[in-house]
């Protein structure tokens, strides 16, 4: 197999038809031997449905369906694990990122990149809050991991056979690809799209899954936060101590106590804060050592065409 494109599905009913179309396009102009993996994330619409016709009239196409909805990161992690192409290209199912700039980047795969990503010079149909949200949090990726991460890219890349035998071992339970990928190294690029906005349907990332999302980035690739706990904790503790030094320098010397019970109900809120801040970001730490140690399956399939 020369090619493989993975699409993860999460209710995209009405975007399927126009993406097979233009998919099976583009990848017939690469190469005849290809395949089009489909996972079907738990959608709620009539999605798998419609991706058992799809494979019934083109035997280029596969799905994968999970027994829940899984997640969009599991979802592209299926597919790398069941695709069979020596070039691997990962795009999702709402049209929003263009099929046909995988040809762009197959011709970088051919000047000998093993990893093209699709970079976005302008994000049409989104608010300015997920704009401003998106552009800070890999702004902040940069500054706080040890690592390159592509600024302003998503998912949308296409990468070589070995890039998908090192993700492969990686058996992380909070999967964040793009920066795995990036942690892989080996020759990489960028292509420069606009990115459009949604043709059908509404998005499958809410800002309550954004916020998990960007959490697992950071957590899997910085130790930061952690550090930033033992600094608020030693600020906050010398701050406590010069507190006490004044206060008995003006009991002492003064032979006056600290008047009013609002300061003290300040500093007692102001280091409880601090306390819960620091608690809630060692716990998720150990959240992620604990479903590493259980070591669960990263998800279930309950039926698929995929030959085993």
């Amino acid at each position: 197999m020369r090619l493989s494109i993975i699409i993860p599905v999460y209710n995209e009913y009405d975007s399927i038809p126009e993406l097979h179309q233009r998919l099976s396009k583009v990848a017939a102009a690469i190469s005849a031997d290809y395949e089009l993996v489909f996972i079907n994330d738990g959608s709620k619409d009539a999605s798998l449905e419609r991706l058992i016709l799809l494979a019934q009239s083109d035997a280029r196409v596969f799905y994968i369906n999970f027994s829940r909805n899984f997640g969009h990161q599991i979802a592209v992690t299926a597919g790398l694990d069941h695709c069979g192409g020596e070039v691997v290209a990962i795009i999702d199912a709402d049209l929003q990122d263009p099929p046909e700039l995988i040809l762009e980047m197959y011709k970088k795969h051919q000047e000998g990149f093993d990893v093209v990503y699709a970079r976005r010079a302008k994000r049409k149909g989104e608010n300015f809050f997920k704009k401003v949200t998106a552009s800070l949090f890999y702004r902040l990726m940069v500054k706080i991991t040890s690592i390159n991460i592509p600024i302003d890219t998503g998912d949308f890349r296409l990468i070589d056979r070995k890039i998908v035998d090192c993700l492969k071992q990686m058996p992380e339970q909070n999967k964040f690809l793009r920066g795995q990928i990036a942690w892989a190294g080996f020759k990489q690029t960028s292509v420069e799209f606009v990115r459009e906005e949604r043709k059908y349907g509404a998005t499958g990332y809410p800002l309550k899954k954004m916020i998990r999302f960007a959490l697992d980035g950071i957590t899997a690739f910085s130790d930061r936060p952690l550090t930033l706990v033992t600094q608020m904790g030693i600020a906050v503790s010398l701050i406590a101590f010069i507190i006490i030094l004044y206060a008995m320098y003006a009991y002492f010397i003064y032979e006056k106590t600290m008047p009013g019970w609002t300061s003290i109900l300040v500093s007692t809120m102001f280091i409880g804060g601090i306390q819960l801040i620091s608690i809630g970001i060692i716990g998720l730490y150990v959240s992620r050592i604990n479903k590493n140690v259980i070591n669960r399956p990263l998800y279930l399939i309950q039926n698929t065409n995929l030959k085993k």
